[in-house]
């Protein structure tokens, strides 16, 4: 059985992973245990667990408006952290899978490829940009880019005005376990609809907002991606 290293472990994306594996065995530190801005840290657990994949789960996220006021913190975990992580990765010969964001494309064209592109249109995007940019230089890597919504949906407003891709991150998780022997880069997502379309599915109630209504911080009109990769390799048509 392969063992996988799992970044993030406290956090929501990765307890949908532990919760749905039945395939490989699962190490996953929290981030007190295992600081990714910590180079050695890194380091010691790759030595002490000997993993055949990093899937590299951790990332600063929300709230989005601190990537705008603070982008120290996101240049310290999304860009630093996943450096270290490739370094550690390619010292020892670990398989790395980065979870990326749907957020590295424009946001204004939609129908997005792995090929597209690359220009976000917020900081945020720009950290998981940055941290692609190091993953990129190591071969024996997976990008996956994925559009990703907590379930249930969190907020009493959606927007209407914005298009994505969106999958519940239970769902993405079931999908990236499929992954993990792949490498280069795939999208992860769903149908394109509003983030609104997609909320009222589970909450029925929802209301609607706008973008204009979201302040400092930019939002995508169009970020629908082209999920053709996905759905070949999931056997999909």
């Amino acid at each position: 059985m392969k063992t996988v290293l799992l970044s993030g472990g406290n956090g929501r994306f990765a307890t949908y992973i532990k919760k749905h594996n039945s395939e490989y065995k699962i190490v996953s530190p929290s981030a007190e245990e295992m600081n990714i801005s910590n180079y050695k840290n890194i380091d010691n657990f790759i030595l002490k667990c000997k993993p055949d994949i990093f899937l590299h789960a951790a990332a600063l996220t929300k709230p989005m408006l601190i990537h705008e006021k603070q982008p120290s913190k996101s240049i310290r975990v999304n860009i630093l952290g996943t450096a270290n992580i490739v370094l550690s990765c390619m010292k020892y010969d670990v398989k790395l899978v980065y979870v990326s964001t749907d957020y590295v494309y424009e946001g204004k064209d939609g129908n997005y490829s792995e090929k597209s592109k690359l220009k976000p249109f917020n900081k945020y995007g720009w950290s998981k940009l940055g941290g692609e940019c190091s993953v990129m230089l190591y071969d024996n890597s997976l990008i996956l880019r994925v559009a990703m919504i907590n379930k249930p949906f969190e907020y009493k407003k959606a927007l209407a005005d914005v298009f994505r891709s969106a999958l519940y991150d239970e769902d993405v998780a079931k999908i990236c376990l499929k992954l993990l022997n792949k490498k280069g880069i795939i999208n992860v997502g769903g149908k394109g609809q509003s983030v609104y379309e997609f909320a009222k599915r589970q909450k029925k109630d929802i209301n609607k907002i706008y973008s204009k209504d979201i302040k400092d911080v930019n939002m995508p009109s169009d970020n629908t991606l082209n999920i053709d990769k996905l759905n070949k390799i999931l056997n999909k048509k």
